[in-house]
Parts: C-alpha cells; sequence; structure tokens
C-alpha cells in the first residue's frame, strides 16, 4: 500500500515542480509589470511583445503564444519567487538585462508609478542586480534623462 501511495505522488509531482522556461519567467514579469497599476496600456502591451521578440528572438506567433501563457502562469502564482529563482541561474549580464527590459516596459507609457518601480526594485533584489545598476538603467530609460 505504501509503494501505491509512494508512485502517485512521485507520478504526479515531476509535472507539478518542472521548471519553468526562463522565457515565460521574463514573459510573467513584464505581464504582472504592465498589470501593477491597473491601467495597462496597448502601448504598453505592445512593448512587452516587442522586448520579447527582440531579446529572445521569438517571431509574433511565438510571442504570442509566450504572453498568454505568461499571463496564465502569473495569474497562478503568488509570489515573484518561482519566476526569479530561473532568472538567477542566468549570467549576470543577462539578468542586467531582463531589468533594462522591465525599465522600458516602465516607461513605455511616459509615466513610473510608485508601484512599478518598487516592482523593479523587488526583481532586481530578488535576481541579484545591484542597486547601482538598477539605479543606472531606470535613468538610462526615464523620458527626462
Amino acid at each position: 500500500m505504501f509503494n501505491a501511495i509512494s508512485k502517485f505522488f512521485s507520478a504526479s509531482s515531476p509535472a507539478a515542480e518542472a521548471p519553468l522556461d526562463p522565457k515565460l519567467a521574463v514573459a510573467a514579469l513584464l505581464v504582472h509589470l504592465i498589470d501593477i497599476d491597473g491601467q495597462t496600456t496597448e502601448q504598453e502591451r505592445q512593448v512587452v511583445s516587442n522586448v520579447l521578440q527582440e531579446h529572445f528572438e521569438l517571431n509574433k506567433e511565438q510571442v504570442e503564444k509566450l504572453i498568454t501563457l505568461a499571463h496564465q502562469k502569473d495569474s497562478e502564482a503568488v509570489d515573484f519567487y518561482q519566476f526569479t529563482s530561473i532568472i538567477t541561474r542566468m549570467e549576470m549580464e543577462q539578468r542586467i538585462e531582463i531589468i533594462a527590459m522591465m525599465w522600458r516596459v516602465v516607461f513605455s507609457d511616459g509615466k513610473n508609478h510608485e508601484m512599478e518601480d518598487n516592482m523593479v526594485w523587488r526583481v532586481a533584489e530578488l535576481i541579484g542586480v545591484s542597486a547601482r545598476e538598477r539605479t543606472q538603467l531606470r535613468k538610462q530609460f526615464a523620458p527626462d534623462s
């Protein structure tokens, strides 16, 4: 009986614990970012699509599927850990590029809502991007720079 129970749990747990694809982790953070201030614009959606397409070298159809799945994963998530834990395995240069992508999305509507700013700060901390680097990137993408 113990073996039957053990087999049942081991058969169902690998799928539940399968790591996310890094592209999906980044996309989920970006779709969360555009929704965090409660005012998602078409311009923000387009910038998310563009940065994903450029960064991961995807075509439009692949990006649309990725964004759809990212919305689903984001709605299921209770925190950023399942996304950031994957990103921390990337090279530092890639993590810095992700923070740059986030700033590009934040400033796509010409505004920086405090909740957007806070999310970029939290994600940067979780993936090991320094406050100095985060601030430099913010200045780089801010419209008044």
